[in-house]
């Protein structure tokens, strides 16, 4: 059954449809009769420059739903050119904060307590204020700092309207037009709502901070705020208070002070653990989510969002990720096609020309202007152009690299990306040949041989004893030869048909000079007959050849 659009949502969906309207052919979206544009969008002119800014301001005017959108197509290099990637990467969720009234009937609300018993202090001005929600510093009754995080009210019920405007339009989208069909955007849509109703639990986030931190532990110079269970719920969040200062707002002289390159090393060392030993990834490291502490380490903060890898596709970056920074485009082409699922327009030439251009590019570049989070994502935008998607873990791997090359360049201008690649990678190698000889991973691998060792002789002999007996047969699936005998038979039957067709016509013209008493309107009537039975054979060959033809002729269309 075809989807259908809710009539209550129509100004919504008005609203999306001049944006998507706008915006189409950057995009890649279908136009009116279904047909992808076509547009060269590797010119970045400034028309589109501004098109993307307007993209940005449009999206910030329609709400919280639609700027987490735009902050998560920033991560699709296959579907968006980079001018609309940058600018959706700056898409900002400063909002104005609600009142302190609303904030203590939620918090009282969700932890069951008086604001005024359940903590020391609690300032009413917020120390930071967002789309899904806001922060005020507080003191817990026992003199631990905290901050207690409070969801916006009615934030829940608006995502979900909104999230079901977008997911109707994607289901219609599918089911009308060819693009629709091939890139299946309602997958894309539910992915997302479930990120975002998932950043909305904010159990989930104090989780994934449990989880962080325990990862973690090794780096010294990383923090990870730590949350209170009993003062947690799915919209009150209260954790440690990490006293710092954003990373952006550091000027020149603070940086002097700082032991930058140990810093931004150490960050990066515990990004490339997450992604490639561990599989937990904070998805956003921005400047704004990593503070620089008053005792001089680095503090992630809001892990609402985060990437689980899985351990295949860890190999795959592991092996991709060494041989960027090794400038091996072969081999990182080779990663590329095993990491992405393959379109009927993949073109392979096209796609290892493409990307071991770019990883040479990438070992020529100076120090100064490399960025290994800009790589990632050029790499991901070179195969979806030649056809191959990328899996949706490393377009928010390459965002999330992408931020940290901002946080490393400011502690540390002249930090190299590679050569932390280069060191970290061979450690990561090492550690994961390891683990996959630790006791659990050989028990599993001999409880398999055991097994397989079992049943072995078992079906060795089955095998033997079908081949004794005549019985063994081998079924390779490459020709239909049932029907491709059909088709010689009905090819052999039609050519003699026509042979028979012609020797009779060709029989009846030389009756026709044969004098004879018999005759059918002036002419021999042997020759009449001898003509009407060609006629008659003739006439059936035409029709049985059209009646099988056509049916054939419609199936391959549709199959296109």
């Amino acid at each position: 059954m075809a989807p259908s659009l809710d009539p209550r949502h129509l100004g919504r969906y008005a609203s999306i449809g001049r944006l998507l309207l706008k915006h189409r052919g950057e995009a890649r979206l279908p136009g009116p009769d279904g047909v992808a544009l076509d547009l060269d969008l590797d010119v970045e002119s400034e028309a589109s420059q501004t098109d993307a800014e307007e993209l940005v301001e449009q999206l910030e005017s329609m709400g919280p739903t639609f700027v987490k959108l735009g902050q998560l197509l920033s991560t699709r290099a296959d579907l968006l050119p980079p001018v609309y990637l940058d600018a959706l990467a700056r898409l900002q969720d400063d909002v104005a904060p609600f009142s302190f009234a609303e904030v203590e009937r939620i918090v009282e609300g969700e932890i069951g307590a008086r604001i005024s018993n359940a903590f020391t202090t609690f300032e009413s001005e917020p120390m930071a204020s967002a789309s899904l929600g806001q922060v005020h510093r507080a003191t817990m009754r026992d003199g631990r700092p905290v901050a207690v995080k409070v969801q916006r009210p009615g934030i829940r019920d608006q995502i979900v309207e909104d999230m079901a405007v977008i997911s109707e339009l994607a289901a219609f989208v599918d089911e009308h037009t060819r693009t629709g069909d091939r890139l299946r955007f309602a997958g894309m849509v539910e992915e997302f709502r479930r990120s975002l109703m998932a950043e909305l639990d904010y159990r989930r986030e104090a989780a994934n901070l449990r989880t962080l931190a325990e990862l973690l532990a090794d780096h010294d110079r990383i923090v990870v705020p730590l949350p209170v269970a009993d003062y947690t719920t799915d919209r009150v969040l209260t954790m440690d208070l990490v006293e710092g200062r954003n990373v952006a707002s550091l000027g020149p002289l603070a940086q002097m002070e700082l032991d930058g390159h140990a810093l931004a090393e150490q960050l990066f060392h515990a990004y490339l653990d997450q992604i490639l030993i561990h599989g937990f990834v904070h998805a956003d490291p921005h400047p704004g989510n990593v503070l620089l502490t008053d005792d001089g380490r680095l503090a992630l903060i809001d892990l609402g969002m985060v990437v689980h890898v899985t351990g295949e596709l860890q190999d795959h970056l592991l092996r991709l990720l060494a041989s960027v920074s090794e400038g091996q485009g072969a081999e990182a082409a080779e990663a590329l096609a095993m990491m992405g699922t393959r379109t009927p327009a993949f073109d392979a030439d096209a796609f290892h020309r493409r990307i071991s251009q770019l990883v040479t590019t990438n070992r020529s570049v100076t120090v100064g202007q490399l960025e290994a989070g800009a790589v990632v994502g050029e790499l991901a935008r070179a195969s979806a152009d030649c056809g191959l998607r990328p899996p949706p873990e490393m377009t928010m791997i390459g965002k999330a690299l992408l931020n940290l090359d901002q946080v490393a360049r400011t502690l540390d201008p002249e930090f190299d990306p590679n050569a932390a690649l280069r060191d970290r990678t061979a450690d990561i190698a090492r550690t994961r040949l390891l683990s996959s000889a630790s006791p659990a991973a050989v028990l599993h691998a001999a409880m398999e041989a055991k097994e397989f060792a079992e049943r072995l002789p078992g079906r060795v002999n089955k095998v033997m004893d079908a081949l004794a007996e005549g019985e063994l047969t081998l079924n390779v699936q490459g020709i239909d030869e049932a029907e491709l005998m059909r088709g010689i038979q009905k090819l052999a039957n039609r050519v003699t048909t026509g042979i028979v067709v012609a020797a009779l016509i060709i029989g009846a013209a030389m009756v026709m000079r044969i004098e004879t008493s018999s005759e059918l309107f002036g002419y021999p009537t042997l020759a009449i007959v001898l003509f009407v039975v060609a006629s008659v054979a003739g006439l059936f060959l035409v029709v049985s050849s059209l009646l099988n033809d056509l049916p054939q002729r419609r199936r391959r269309r549709r199959l296109r």
